[in-house]
């Protein structure tokens, strides 16, 4: 599911194609995310949209052949004067006198040609991985054997970009190129997503968008502006990428007069998809310097005095976590009287914490519902829970940077995160974040693969877990407490995956146990035959009872249980 939904969207009409863009955000100072090679979609930006439209406009379009935009079979419709020309009449549709140019990739090259032909229009520009005319070759891109229809019909690695393979065999390509772009270690969901995007453009259409030609701008004269002009630039570039070399933005750097240069260190094509905290958080300081006040700053809510304060995060998904996270706040304020604890949460814990008059941290509203996200990944009663906590990255990313600006207002000792498995993932992805102590609890550990899903679930669920370990294992001091909540005994003795450890035995290294934490005593409900007198039943009467947890995700399947009792009773 998408975090952000669009104030406005719409199509115009330009040079015979159609373009679509989408707005984020009804006023504020605007960021137009610009799109990058045709391959993919506007969706490139999805682990940026929801963060920036909090705090600013956000404009993002689709490109002429690409996406929701026409996909015109004319090679003369692909030159770079046609795509700044489209990039104007976006901003003219949406009544944008000027923005913060974002660019990725293919991108970046637009964001260039954009700010040398209408420098009004541009008050500073952000390069991602960028593309231009001078960059610094890699000399891996170059094939050992070109394709050849007879001598080599199936290439190996970059033998497969031409335009001929690409009619034989268009698949093959888009997994090879996506795994050169998510190149970075536990990337497979990124890879996922950029294969699902390319599968659905054409080669023939890709095929006329590689050009060179830069209209009336050549460039020569592209150089001698961009040394001319004074605008703020920041390039961001993973130092180990293969699909445009580090060494291009150093060039860049050296073109526009005081570019800045954030080296992600380590990180591939895409530094937005695998480490979006950090390119979030660049985009963002780097706007604000532009603009000045965003309209969220200083807007969250600051509890009284400096009692000690605990804020607590408690999964939405299944309401057996608020329950048990209710006791453990009762009996941690029998044990600090003056402690002060403030939620984070989402409907349907919302709810919960509503009939129990507890303290909820306003910025609460801002979060994504994850449980939405899981009932329709569900339909009826089919849930494939690995995957479904996959495709819930953008949630996920989303509530972390809502999280992550909560905290950093500095009001809290503690914080307790139930499941809050963004939390968790993120604080390790980026440590710096961490300002204080941090207590992580959770029912399970590690995914397992379900046997019917194939072999490529069962490597991404070893994949996952080999992440998570090795998160643990360097970043232990992330975890300030580790408790499962449970016994080991409800620990599957299988392994991790193939040549990790087993999951009970590293759990048992790595967590302590609380036991079952129910939330209420079962004593109070009496004995047995009590309680069938008190709900009505006969002494012989036959009772089934069907139990089905996940909150409001198994609706669905009670309903289906119901209306079959009758056929299960006869």
């Amino acid at each position: 599911m998408e975090v952000a939904t669009p104030t406005l969207e719409g199509d115009i009409e330009r040079a015979g194609a159609s373009i679509h863009y989408e707005v984020y955000g009804d006023d504020g100072p605007t960021i137009l995310l610009l799109p990058t090679w045709e391959l993919v979609h506007e969706r490139v930006w999805k682990m940026q949209v929801p963060y920036l439209a909090r705090h600013f406009r956000v404009v993002v379009y689709d490109a002429v052949g690409a996406g929701n935009s026409s996909r015109p079979l004319d090679p003369a419709r692909y030159t770079f004067g046609h795509r700044v020309a489209d990039a104007i009449a976006v901003l003219d549709a949406t009544g944008t006198d000027a923005a913060v140019v974002v660019g990725y990739s293919m991108g970046g090259e637009i964001a260039i040609n954009l700010v040398a032909m209408h420098p009004q229009r541009v008050l500073g520009i952000v390069s991602i991985s960028g593309h231009h005319p001078w960059v610094v070759p890699l000399s891996e891109r170059t094939p050992d054997v070109p394709y050849d229809p007879v001598a080599n019909p199936e290439p190996e690695g970059w033998g497969k970009f031409d335009f001929d393979y690409w009619q034989r065999d268009w698949p093959d390509f888009v997994e090879f190129f996506m795994s050169q772009v998510a190149s970075d270690p536990h990337s497979t969901k990124a890879w996922d997503d950029l294969v699902e995007w390319g599968l659905d453009q054409r080669p023939d259409v890709l095929a006329w968008s590689i050009t060179d030609d830069y209209d009336e701008l050549t460039v020569e004269e592209l150089r001698r502006r961009l040394e001319t002009l004074e605008v703020p630039t920041l390039l961001i570039h993973g130092t180990e990428d293969h699909i445009t070399s580090f060494a291009s933005s150093r060039v860049m750097q050296e073109i526009i007069r005081g570019a800045e240069l954030l080296a992600v260190e380590g990180s591939g094509h895409a530094p937005q998809v695998r480490y979006p905290v950090r390119v979030n958080h660049a985009i963002r300081a780097f706007a604000d310097r532009i603009f000045g006040t965003t309209r969220l700053d200083g807007t969250w809510w600051v509890g009284p005095g400096r009692a000690q304060s605990v804020l607590y995060l408690s999964s939405p998904i299944g309401l057996g976590h608020a329950r048990r996270d209710l006791a453990i706040a009762q009996e941690l304020r029998a044990l600090h009287p003056d402690v002060r604890i403030d939620w984070l949460a989402q409907d349907p814990v919302t709810r919960v914490l509503a009939v129990a008059k507890e303290r909820l941290h306003p910025a609460s509203a801002a979060l994504a519902s994850e449980s939405s996200h899981i009932e329709h990944e569900s339909g009826d009663h089919d849930l494939a829970v690995f995957q479904s906590l996959r495709n819930m990255d953008e949630i996920l990313l989303h509530n972390f940077m809502v999280f992550e600006e909560v905290v950093a207002a500095g009001e809290y000792d503690l914080v307790i995160a139930d499941e809050s498995w963004e939390v968790d993932h993120y604080l390790f992805e980026n440590p710096n974040l961490k300002r204080g102590a941090l207590a992580w609890m959770t029912d399970f550990v590690g995914y397992l693969p379900m046997p019917s899903r194939g072999p490529r679930e069962a490597a991404v669920a070893a994949d996952y877990n080999l992440e998570m370990i090795e998160h643990v294992e360097r970043f232990g001091r992330i975890r300030d407490a580790a408790v499962f909540v449970g016994t080991a005994d409800d620990i599957v003795p299988d392994a991790f995956g193939p040549g990790l450890p087993r999951i009970r035995d590293w759990t048992e290294e790595h967590f302590d146990f609380s036991g079952y934490i129910t939330g209420f005593d079962p004593a109070a409900l009496g004995e047995k035959a009590e309680l069938r007198e008190r709900l009505g039943y006969r002494d012989d009467e036959r009772v089934v009872i069907a139990a089905v947890g996940g909150s409001g995700v198994g609706a669905s399947l009670l309903r289906r249980i119901v209306a079959g009792a009758g056929a299960a009773h006869r």
